[in-house]
């Protein structure tokens, strides 16, 4: 039995000519991250770290004039913790006007 290849040994072998799309793709992937563990929230009940995190991107975003490059670890926390539907419904909120969090 041949033993499945190691995911860094992957991402790490030559890899055959990409396109310029493809290349962001795997760039995007090879770079992914969660959110790192946060001794505030303890319990399993993860709600409230996923709404400080998304408050967070917020905050950067308003501390660094809406510069979206420099806060995408933020906003890639918030969404790799947080519900899609939790994230799209305040992204919708903020366009709206009716976010309760954090105003940008």
């Amino acid at each position: 039995m041949v033993p499945a290849p190691k995911l860094n040994k992957i991402f790490s072998d030559q890899i055959p000519e990409l396109s310029e799309k493809e290349e962001d793709l795997l760039h995007q992937v090879k770079n992914i991250r969660t959110t790192p563990r946060d001794n505030r929230f303890p319990s399993s009940n993860q709600a409230l770290h996923c709404w400080n995190r998304y408050n967070e991107w917020l905050l950067c975003l308003k501390e660094t004039g809406k510069d979206e490059e420099k806060c995408q670890v933020y906003r890639q926390y918030a969404v790799s913790i947080c519900p899609n539907d939790w994230t799209a419904n305040w992204d919708e909120a903020r366009e709206e006007g009716t976010f309760a969090g954090l105003k940008v």
